[in-house]
C-alpha cells in the first residue's frame, strides 16, 4: 500500500443512518422519510472531509457484520482509500432524526461493541505495518473495555515511526493520551477541556490559562478549543487566538468537530502556520453546517467562508 501523509483512525466507527418524520411525539408509530446512509466516526469524517476538500487520508478502522460491510462499501463509493480490520462484533448503527416540525435535530448514538484483546492487537500490528504517515488522527468515541496500555501503545509506536499525532478524544482517553506527550494537536469543546481541568471554565482568561498549561507542559504542541457558534481558541507556545466563525444557515451539526480537524489537518499538512491552519478548520466546520444531513464540508463553501476570515472575501459573503 502506498505512503499517505495523513492516516486517521476509528476505533468505534458508525454507520449512520439520517431520516425525518413530519412530527414527532410518543407511543405512536412515527412513519419516517426513506433512510439515507452515510459513514460514520470521528475518524472516517475526518478522512472524508479531507477528500472533499481536496486531500486524500488513510482511513484504519475495526469493521464487522453486514452493517460493516455496508460501511466499507460506501467509503469506497466516496474513492476514500481504507485499511479494514475484520471483527467479530457488527459495526454498530447511529441515527440522526429530524422534526419537520420544527426542523430539530436529534442524534441518537448507539454504543459500539467491545473490541477482544485480539483484535486490539490487530489494529496496532496493522498500523505498525503500514507505511509511516506524516500525521495520524486518532478521533472519534472509544469502544468499551480497551486494555489499560492500549492508548500508550498505540502513541508510542505511531510516534517511533515517526507521525505527528493528533487527538480529539474525550474523558479519560484524552487524558491518557495527553499523559504520554508529545501530540501535536488536540481539539476538545469546552466541556471536555472543563473535565479535562477537573473544575468549570470560569471566563475566557481561565480558558486560556487551562490551554496554556497543557501547551507549557509539553503535552500538546498546540490545543484549539471548538466553542460552536462562537467559534474556536487556539493556544501554542507563540499564540493565542479566538478565530470567530462566521454566521451561516444552519442545517445538521453532524461532523462539524470533525470537518474542523479535517480542514486543520489538511491545511497544516500543506505547510501552513498555525493560524491560517486554524482558520481553514473553522471554515471547514462552519461549511458542515450549512450542508444537510450527515453530507459534511463542501470544498467551495470552505474556502469561501475561508477567504472571509482571512479578510479576502468573496463577492458572496456568509449570511
Amino acid at each position: 500500500m502506498a505512503a499517505h501523509r495523513i492516516l486517521t483512525l476509528t476505533l468505534n466507527p458508525a454507520l449512520d443512518v439520517s431520516t425525518s418524520v413530519p412530527h414527532l411525539y410518543p407511543h405512536e408509530k412515527l412513519r419516517c422519510a426513506p433512510p439515507v446512509y452515510t459513514p460514520g466516526g470521528g475518524g472516517i469524517n475526518v478522512a472524508r472531509t479531507i477528500r472533499r476538500l481536496g486531500g486524500e487520508a488513510l482511513a484504519l478502522f475495526p469493521v464487522g457484520g453486514t452493517t460493516g460491510a455496508h460501511l466499507l462499501e460506501l467509503l469506497e463509493a466516496e474513492g476514500i482509500p481504507c485499511q479494514a480490520v475484520p471483527v467479530a462484533g457488527w459495526t454498530r448503527e447511529c441515527i440522526n432524526l429530524t422534526n419537520q416540525a420544527d426542523d430539530q435535530q436529534y442524534r441518537f448514538v448507539l454504543p459500539g461493541n467491545p473490541l477482544s484483546s485480539q483484535e486490539q492487537a490487530a489494529l496496532l500490528s496493522t498500523l505498525e505495518t503500514l507505511p509511516p504517515a506524516e500525521f495520524l488522527v486518532i478521533s472519534g468515541s472509544l469502544p468499551e473495555e480497551l486494555a489499560t496500555d492500549f492508548l500508550p501503545r498505540l502513541l508510542k509506536s505511531a510516534q517511533q515511526r515517526g507521525s505527528r499525532c493528533v487527538v480529539d478524544s474525550t474523558g479519560n482517553a484524552l487524558r491518557q493520551m495527553l499523559d504520554c506527550g508529545g501530540l501535536l494537536l488536540i481539539k476538545p469543546n469546552l466541556d471536555e477541556l472543563a473535565a479535562m481541568a477537573g473544575e468549570p471554565i470560569a471566563g475566557p482568561e481561565h480558558l486560556t490559562q487551562v490551554a496554556w498549561d497543557l501547551v507549557a507542559a509539553k503535552r500538546t504542541e498546540a490545543v484549539l478549543v471548538s466553542l460552536g457558534a462562537q467559534g474556536a481558541l487556539l493556544v501554542t507556545a507563540e499564540v493565542c487566538e479566538r478565530i470567530p466563525a462566521p454566521t451561516v444557515p444552519r442545517r445538521s451539526t453532524v461532523g462539524a468537530g470533525d470537518s474542523l480537524l479535517a480542514g486543520m489537518v489538511l491545511k497544516r499538512a500543506s505547510g501552513a502556520c498555525w493560524q491560517e491552519a486554524a482558520r481553514y478548520g473553522v471554515a471547514a466546520g462552519t461549511a458542515a453546517i450549512m450542508a444537510e444531513g450527515s453530507r459534511l464540508s463542501r470544498r467551495e463553501d470552505t474556502e469561501r467562508l475561508y477567504s472571509w476570515l482571512t479578510g479576502n472575501p468573496s463577492p458572496t459573503e456568509p449570511t
